[in-house]
Formats: C-alpha cells, sequence, structure tokens
C-alpha cells in the first residue's frame, strides 16, 4: 500500500532523509548526517562548503531509502528558509524523485516543521503559544483553533542560537556553539561576572541580542582570555540572554492566556532555557510541550510530519516550479 512520504531536510549544515507512514505518523527509516566537525574550524557554517557536503551526504543516505521506494506516496523537501546553496541540493534531489517515480511534491517551511516536532506521533493540536528559537531565528507565534500562526514577537538583530554561536567563536570554543557554551557555564564556581539584560525596561516584546553580543566583546578585551575567564563570561551570558528570553516571556503570558506553550528549534535544547520556561508555565497554569531532544534542531522527520498533513489537504507544488526562497521567514498563515 502506498501510505509513505519521504522527507528531505538541508537547509543549513544537516543532511537529513526521513520517511514516515502518513496513517500512523510512524517513522520507518531516518538518518542524519551532520557537518558540525567539518565547519569547527571556521568558527561557523561556510556556506559553499555545505553545498559540496550536501551533494556527497544525501545520495548515500537515499541509497538506503530504495527499498520503501514501491510504497511512497508523496516526496517532501524543505524550501525555506535556509541556505540557498544548501536547499537547492535538497530540492533538485526531491524534484528528481518525484519526476521519476510519477510522485506528488510537497514543499514545507522548515520553521513549520520545527512547530510539527512537537506532534511527531500524534495529531497537532492548536490554540497555543510557540517560542521558536534556532541559530537563525527567534520568535514567538500564537496558533489560534484554525491553525492560523500570528508573530507575537522577533528578535531584531541575532537570534538566541546565533548569539551563542558568535560568542563561542569570540572565545574559540569551536561551532556550534550552544552545546559548548552551555557546557562551559557549568563550569563557572561562582559568580564573579555580570552583563546587563537586553531591554529590560522596553515596552516592546521583540527581542536583542548585538548588544548582549557586544558585552561579551568588551569583557574578552579586557584582559587575558583564560580558562577560568571563559567559563564566568559563558555563565554571564547565557543567564542574561535566558533572563531576556524569560522577561519578554512574561509579558506575553500575561498578554495572552495560553492554554498550552511549546518550545522548539535547535537552541530549545537549552536545558538551563527549558526549565525556566517549565517554571513559567507552571505559574501561569499551562501545558509545556517540548520536541524530543534528538530531534529539536533541522531534521528530515520533522519535514515528513508537517508533510503528513500538507498531504490530506493536497497541498502539493508544480514539479516546474521555483521552490527555493531562502530569506522567508514570515509564518503568518495557516499552519
Amino acid at each position: 500500500m502506498k501510505n509513505l512520504i519521504l522527507a528531505i531536510e538541508s537547509s543549513c549544515d544537516d543532511s537529513s532523509i526521513a520517511i514516515i507512514n502518513k496513517n500512523t505518523y510512524e517513522c520507518v527509516f531516518y538518518r542524519k548526517i551532520s557537518q558540525e566537525n567539518e565547519h569547527s574550524k571556521y568558527g561557523g557554517v561556510v556556506p559553499e562548503l555545505a553545498a559540496r557536503l550536501h551533494t556527497q551526504a544525501l545520495p548515500k543516505i537515499l541509497d538506503e531509502c530504495k527499498i520503501y521506494f514501491d510504497n511512497l506516496c508523496a516526496i517532501a523537501v524543505t524550501n525555506e528558509p535556509g541556505l540557498s546553496v544548501s536547499l537547492i541540493g535538497g530540492i533538485c534531489m526531491a524534484k528528481m524523485l518525484a519526476l521519476s517515480l510519477d510522485l506528488p511534491l510537497i514543499a514545507v517551511n522548515h520553521l513549520k516543521g520545527h512547530i510539527f516536532s512537537l506532534f511527531l506521533k500524534e495529531q497537532i493540536q492548536t490554540d497555543m503559544g510557540i517560542l521558536l528559537v534556532s541559530g537563525g531565528h527567534t520568535m514567538v507565534l500564537f496558533v489560534d483553533q484554525q491553525g492560523k500562526m500570528i508573530e507575537l514577537a522577533r528578535t531584531s538583530d541575532d537570534s538566541f542560537g546565533e548569539s551563542f554561536d558568535k560568542v563561542a567563536k569570540m572565545m574559540g570554543l569551536g561551532y556550534p556553539g550552544g552545546a559548548v557554551v552551555e557546557k562551559l557555564a557549568k563550569k563557572a564556581s561562582d559568580v564573579v561576572l555580570e552583563f546587563s539584560i537586553p531591554l529590560l525596561h522596553s515596552k516592546e516584546l521583540n527581542f536583542s541580542f548585538s548588544g548582549l553580543k557586544n558585552q561579551v566583546r568588551l569583557e574578552i578585551l579586557k584582559e587575558e582570555l583564560t580558562d577560568y575567564k571563559k567559563s564566568h563570561i559563558a555563565y554571564a551570558f547565557q543567564k542574561s540572554a535566558i533572563l531576556h528570553i524569560m522577561h519578554k516571556l512574561t509579558k506575553i503570558f500575561k498578554k495572552y492566556h495560553f492554554k498550552r506553550f511549546g518550545i522548539v528549534g535547535g537552541a530549545s535544547a537549552n536545558l538551563t532555557l527549558r526549565n525556566q520556561v517549565e517554571l513559567l508555565c507552571k505559574e501561569y497554569m499551562c501545558e509545556l510541550l517540548l520536541a524530543p531532544l534528538e530531534y529539536c534542531s533541522d531534521n528530515a522527520l520533522m519535514i515528513a510530519r508537517a508533510a503528513c498533513d500538507a498531504y490530506e489537504r493536497k497541498d502539493f507544488v508544480d514539479i516546474s516550479q521555483e521552490l527555493i526562497n531562502p530569506k522567508v521567514q514570515n509564518l503568518q498563515g495557516l499552519l
């Protein structure tokens, strides 16, 4: 029975393919090849290198999927937002598969995919708030009962995850920065350094991390950057960044009475952030939804899950259509 959807994700530096049963949401195949080691020496993602590595990794993963081809009913692929040179590798492969297997093609916004990471094995819920924190995006959304997404706040400059990467790069800690800064912060034996919380006295709901990042830069220039100093910078930075998130979320929770609230995106793997949001949800008697840690970052399983709902709506795209929209960040509209 043709009830499987194959999904491809290549929006940044991870090559991933997943196959899901559209009726039961069972994952029958999943694999992701990370490029972290290759980009670490440069302190961040190098687009041209990412594109080349995708062309090597995706065919290897696809070769493992051939046994499922006879049971596929659709092909799905991330088409926005992301690095254009990375997106094109996945899109070309998806179009080739759709054409050769005579299957419908589904284009998925990978930010919407992150929301579906909360519902990998079940029907999606609506009437909820979402904090999306990743290497490229930081925003708060409300999904109403009809599935319409309304943006409540976003960052005006760096994203939450991006600021961790840049702080890690300034201290020579490698890439990606989120996990390494979080781990280093735990080594701070006492509190000897404090950074101010961005926009603490501002009434606006939007986020900003560029000023905090600059505080880190100035602190690094003051004296020799020892391991002791690095751990305390990491601690002070993470504390201020999360307090900034929580300060704005508290304002949003007071204004909007969420029944449930989810945290998604690669940076949502930060356990300190998760714990703080959990406390906030308890205070406002709101159900907290969390994506599994292994599916917080970009992955094809969340794209496949989003494609299941798109398939039911017959939300297909023409194979000849230009699909790449690398800078699309506007999520206002239906989920």
